[in-house]
């Protein structure tokens, strides 16, 4: 079998290991080939001895099929970790023969979903290792005495969990009391319940926007921020992605330009860094950051006051 072909076939199991929400001409679009070329493949794979399943539309790999524990278990990189493994391969040296392999085998497992112990807090575990097989199964669960930031109540939320962001932090869900979709943070979970029933609403499983700061929300507010060398450094350190919004102005100086959900997050950063960071636009986020500092004031006990 010829490379290309073999790297079609190979990145073709992993779309129908770790996504089954594509329809075959989401899938040929993606893996720019026919969907001939794609119902081809798919019998070589069930020649193979792989299980395929189709439903509304979209073909999966079914988990009883031979050798699927073993793809699956593969290791998955999310978009941040893989900015950083790519970012630190393009540094290489172009001479370095063994560059472009490295790429390949990035791009090669780059979607993989799967259950990574090694950056999951062992308290967590448990409760990472249950929603990854209710993911798999399409179960529904409970995530039992969630502890809410915005309401300030813990309690039980009944849920369909069907994409993590970096980390494992946080955990997309279709929310069956609300119905829609959100984001929970995995540590505030006290437990999982794996619920009998499957998924009733997959046409809703559409992860939403996250920012470079890590929030979401419906809202995408513009952002144009002047860092600092200090400044800039941090931000990306501790957010890998902002390097795709900066724009350099000069050895000492960058610009941030970017979309926010709330000013939560880059808020939190900015207060850290007052004498580093110039706000450039809009407005409401400068009137935001004085709000911040007076309620601190506020809060701020002095002897003889």
């Amino acid at each position: 079998m010829d490379q290309p072909k073999l790297e079609r076939l190979l990145r073709l199991m992993k779309l129908l290991t770790a996504n089954s929400n594509l329809t075959v001409e989401e899938i040929a679009e993606r893996l720019s080939i026919t969907p001939r070329s794609v119902y081809r493949y798919i019998d070589t794979f069930r020649t193979a001895g792989f299980v395929t399943k189709k439903k509304n539309g979209c073909i999966r790999l079914d988990k009883s099929s031979p050798y699927f524990k073993d793809i699956s278990e593969l290791i998955h990189f999310t978009d941040e970790e893989a900015y950083i493994l790519k970012s630190a391969i393009e540094s290489i040296d172009e001479n370095n023969i063994l560059k472009q392999n490295l790429k390949k085998k990035l791009y090669t497992v780059y979607d993989y979903k799967i259950l990574a112990e090694t950056i999951v807090n062992s308290r967590l575990s448990r409760n990472v290792r249950q929603l990854v097989q209710a993911m798999e199964n399409r179960q529904q669960v409970i995530l039992k005495n969630y502890a809410s930031s915005h309401g300030n109540d813990i309690r039980d939320r009944r849920v369909e969990a069907f994409a993590f962001t970096t980390n494992y932090e946080q955990v997309w869900c279709y929310c069956l009391e609300d119905r829609e979709v959100k984001l929970f943070r995995v540590s505030r979970i006290g437990a999982v319940e794996l619920l009998p029933e499957k998924w009733r609403h997959e046409k809703a499983h559409k992860a939403g926007f996250i920012d470079i700061f890590r929030m979401h929300s419906r809202e995408r507010l513009p952002l144009k921020l002047k860092l600092g060398l200090r400044a800039t450094s941090l931000l990306v350190e501790e957010f890998p992605l902002a390097m795709r919004q900066l724009k350099k102005v000069s050895d000492y100086e960058w610009l941030l330009e970017t979309e926010v959900c709330s000013y939560d997050g880059v808020g939190r950063f900015v207060l850290g860094l007052m004498g580093e960071i110039e706000i450039i636009d809009p407005p409401d986020f400068r009137h935001y950051i004085f709000g911040q500092v007076e309620k601190m004031m506020e809060k701020r006990h002095f002897p003889g006051d």
